[in-house]
């Protein structure tokens, strides 16, 4: 769905200042949307751009009710909480704005549709999270496109799979190369329209699923970048797999955070060393040579938490400690990344 069209308003109560808001946050960085106003009681009447640096000048309120002066025809919940399940007080901000006629963008596991059944003309509910019809087994079928197919891979979860995809499709535009970006979350559909709700669909549909769009996708483009999601490292994490197997990439681009060094909430699972995980992850994605000779061709490092200074010397040594280029996407742009993705 292409809200491009849109006036959006982004559900996003204590998401800016804490650690569940990073589909609305996401959305407020890359969407072309309109995005009119966001919602978020703990931060209302503060600057966007002071709290997250994101160069926009929309306005934080505190409520739906305060959000209806700005005139949207969207609500986009941009909140994923723990459990996945909404507190009651933000449910019933959903109902006020159901019932003043805006649309809903549903991003959580939890359905919608059903609940709201008797709709204005002019509304509609995208429950994103839906499984797709029409879906198979993988086959190894994308190994025969003739795109690049540039899969991001994590240390960890949320550490910027997502926005090193867009941003190198984004430097990949800039370049005149005919890039697609292909969403496997609920952020990415919000923003790109199209893609998979990976973690919707049943596992021994997963890789096949993923194979399908990639075809779809890679055979009207030159670089199709695929958002990664989890981490082979994760010990809740089942997405990295179907999404090696069924996009048959030709290039891997690993994304972490800086300094991290264990998985986020397990400070019992630590993060091996990065060569050890490049390791882990060509041989993982080649199979010991039945899907070829996949490399991962450069280290995205997450620096967001670190001043100037501390983040280039921390690229600096990755850089030395792989041998491969690196940068921040986000910070610093993504073409020193974009140009390993062409090396040999």
């Amino acid at each position: 769905m292409d809200l491009t069209a849109k006036r959006i308003a982004i559900l996003l109560h204590e998401g800016i200042k804490g650690n569940h808001g990073k589909t609305g946050l996401a959305f407020l960085r890359y969407s072309q949307a309109q995005i009119v106003v966001v919602i978020d009681a703990q931060s209302a009447g503060e600057s966007l751009f002071r709290l997250t640096g994101i160069a926009k000048e929309i306005p934080i309120v505190a409520n739906v009710e305060q959000a209806l002066i700005y005139t949207p025809d969207v609500l986009l919940i941009g909140i994923a909480p723990s459990g996945g399940q909404l507190p009651t007080s933000w449910q019933e901000e959903i109902q006020i704005a159901i019932a003043a006629g805006l649309s809903l963008v549903n991003g959580l596991h939890t359905p919608f549709a059903l609940q709201f059944p008797h709709l204005q003309p002019q509304q509609w509910i995208w429950d994103i999270r839906q499984e797709p019809s029409g879906l198979s087994i993988g086959a190894a079928k994308a190994r025969h496109l003739a795109c690049q197919r540039i899969l991001t891979v994590g240390t960890d979860m949320a550490v910027g799979k997502m926005s090193t995809s867009l941003e190198l499709q984004r430097a990949a535009q800039r370049q005149g190369i005919k890039a697609q970006f292909m969403a496997t979350g609920q952020g990415g559909l919000m923003i790109a329209g199209q893609g998979i709700p990976l973690d919707a669909i049943r596992v021994d549909f997963a890789a096949g699923a993923v194979e399908q769009t990639v075809i779809k996708l890679g055979q009207e483009c030159d670089l199709l970048m695929i958002e990664g999601q989890g981490s082979l490292l994760h010990p809740g994490s089942t997405a990295t797999l179907p999404l090696l197997r069924g996009s048959q990439p030709t290039g891997l681009i690993l994304v972490h955070r800086a300094r991290q060094t264990h998985i986020r909430d397990f400070p019992d699972i630590p993060i091996p060393s990065l060569p050890e995980v490049i390791q882990l992850y060509e041989s993982v994605a080649s199979a010991a040579g039945t899907f070829g000779t996949i490399k991962v061709k450069a280290i995205a490092l997450n620096t967001f938490h670190l001043d100037l200074k501390t983040a280039q010397r921390e690229i600096q040594a990755t850089e030395t400690i792989t041998g491969l280029p690196c940068t921040d996407a986000v910070r610093f742009g993504a073409d020193i990344l974009l140009n390993a993705c062409f090396s040999i």
